[in-house]
């Protein structure tokens, strides 16, 4: 049986501005800039304009007077060209006053949609990133391949293609099949796995030592033999250099877990022999490419702060970067439409056109509006959060010992703030603040807390830096098992098993002690 029935319920919807406004939260000071411009490509509503614009050159009363007083004077007789409109469109039921959205968008002080706050950065600075203008290393093996000795073109176009496939680290990590379906695709070439390897083989000696490889294995072999061909090395050099080949070749698997007890009795060598063939493999480069940074990456080598935190004898100042206060605000050449269709229109209802024309204006103000609001939030919120960061953090600020931080979680700076935890978390997240000791993410501020023999709640980043302090002191011929760095932990105070110390390790990026051992 079917039946009708009426139900109220409550939900809770995220409206547009609250969305857009998590999503700038989200965005570091790196690419705000490119957010803004996007925005601005699609609402050309939106401008930027200067900050110290005079506002005096504004209309003046006389003016805005003769624009709204005409709402006295609109005759009721419908215009020929209005036509039929759609529903939403209809005079009936959603009337047009021309007044309403002058009265909104021409008479809005213009100075309220300013984005810049008192928490801005007032030094000028190049707002532009800094980029390393130089050749990638595909440029510098490609201008090697003239010197190679090949029999025509096409092995030069395959030298080429193969340079191509070479990744950022300098390693060719595409398989022979690949590189064979790419050239009779892509150039219409027919080649062999072999007439390919015979070709790598000479890209392999081109600088730096070490391109082309396949593995790490190969990569250090290679720079290795090309140390055995360099003229004017010592027999003792080029013993250690051969002992070092015969080590990666054929025990790679004992030198990189570092049995070197086990490495002594296959090779029948002494300790100071292993040693000085290791020196020579630590002397390699794992990266050969790592010295040639291209364009795009060479941008993104840089950690722009979101904040700027200052100590002026002993009081600690918090701005924020100049990149995040842009100068935004609503395009006056929208206005002065309003104000063209105002004063065609006096005395009459507008048509079809002027009609669709207002609602797209009134589209995009809105829109660029609500951006606007959302860049002041963002300033507001971001502010909001590093302040109680640096509130709950004073005394670490003040010095930069990491000893010094206190337990914090984000549900703390939410309360103090007033803010969601959602919200502080993406406040945080991707952000750094730059102090007189160096640039920290905000992230890092966060710890869990513990208790210490006394009784007392330390953060647990208080415990990796002493962890991390007993370790780079430690003897690296008998590095600290974690079983000992927990008894030197307990006997400092701190109460902890041994998986927490080995999950604190990790956590540092610290091997075990195996790994640690040195010669």
């Amino acid at each position: 049986m079917l039946k009708q029935s009426l139900n109220q319920k409550m939900l809770q919807k995220l409206a547009p501005q609250q969305i857009q406004l998590m999503k700038l939260l989200q965005v570091p000071t790196a690419v705000l800039e490119q957010r803004i411009k996007e925005e601005m490509e699609e609402n050309p509503a939106l401008e930027e304009g200067d900050y110290q614009e005079d506002l005096s050159e504004a209309d003046g009363p006389s003016e805005q007077e003769d624009l709204y007083d005409s709402e006295n004077n609109k005759s009721d007789s419908a215009d020929e060209e209005t036509g039929d409109l759609p529903d939403y469109q209809n005079e009936k039921d959603n009337p047009l006053e021309f007044s309403d959205y002058l009265n909104e968008y021409i008479a809005d002080d213009e100075a309220s949609y300013k984005t810049r706050g008192d928490s801005y950065n007032n030094d000028e600075e190049d707002r532009r990133l800094p980029v390393a203008i130089e050749n990638t290393f595909h440029d510098y093996l490609e201008q090697q391949v003239g010197m190679m000795e090949l029999d025509n073109p096409r092995q030069e176009a395959i030298a080429r293609q193969i340079i191509g496939s070479i990744d950022d680290d300098g390693y060719l990590r595409r398989e022979p099949s690949a590189i064979l379906d790419d050239l009779l695709f892509s150039q219409n070439i027919s080649t062999d796995e072999a007439e390919i390897e015979t070709i790598l083989k000479k890209i392999q000696r081109f600088d730096p030592p070490g391109i082309g490889a396949r593995s790490l294995q190969e990569c250090l072999l290679l720079q290795l033999e090309g140390r055995m061909d360099r003229e004017g090395a010592s027999l003792v050099e080029k013993f250690a250099i051969q002992l070092a080949i015969r080590i990666l070749r054929d025990h790679f698997d004992e030198f990189t877990k570092k049995h070197y007890d086990k490495l002594q009795r296959l090779l029948d060598i002494d300790e100071e022999d292993l040693k000085e063939a290791i020196d020579e493999i630590l002397k390699l480069n794992p990266k050969p490419a790592g010295a040639f940074v291209s364009d795009a990456s060479a941008s993104q080598q840089y950690i722009i702060p979101d904040f700027l935190l200052s100590n002026n004898d002993g009081e600690l100042e918090l701005t924020l970067n100049a990149r995040n206060a842009p100068d935004l605000r609503i395009s006056d050449h929208y206005k002065d439409m309003l104000r063209a269709y105002k004063r065609t229109a006096q005395g009459r209802r507008p048509n079809v056109r002027e009609r669709e024309a207002i609602l797209f204006i009134k589209q995009k103000i809105d829109s660029a509006k609500w951006f606007i609001d959302a860049i002041q939030q963002r300033q507001d919120t971001m502010y909001r959060t590093m302040y109680a960061i640096l509130q709950y953090q004073y005394d670490y600020f003040l010095g930069g010992d990491d000893r010094r931080l206190r337990p914090m979680i984000l549900k703390d700076i939410a309360e103090v703030t007033g803010l969601d935890i959602s919200t502080v978390s993406r406040v945080v997240n991707s952000k750094f603040v730059q102090t007189e000791f160096g640039t920290r993410r905000l992230k890092d501020f966060f710890s869990e807390s513990l208790q210490n023999s006394e009784g007392e709640e330390v953060s647990t980043l208080e415990v990796k830096k002493i962890l991390s302090d007993l370790i780079s002191a430690e003897s690296k011929r008998k590095p600290l098992s974690d079983e000992k760095l927990t008894e030197l932990l307990t006997e400092k105070g701190y109460n902890i098993a041994r998986r927490t110390v080995a999950k604190y390790r990790e956590q540092l990026n610290i091997p075990v002690a195996r790994l640690r051992k040195e010669l």
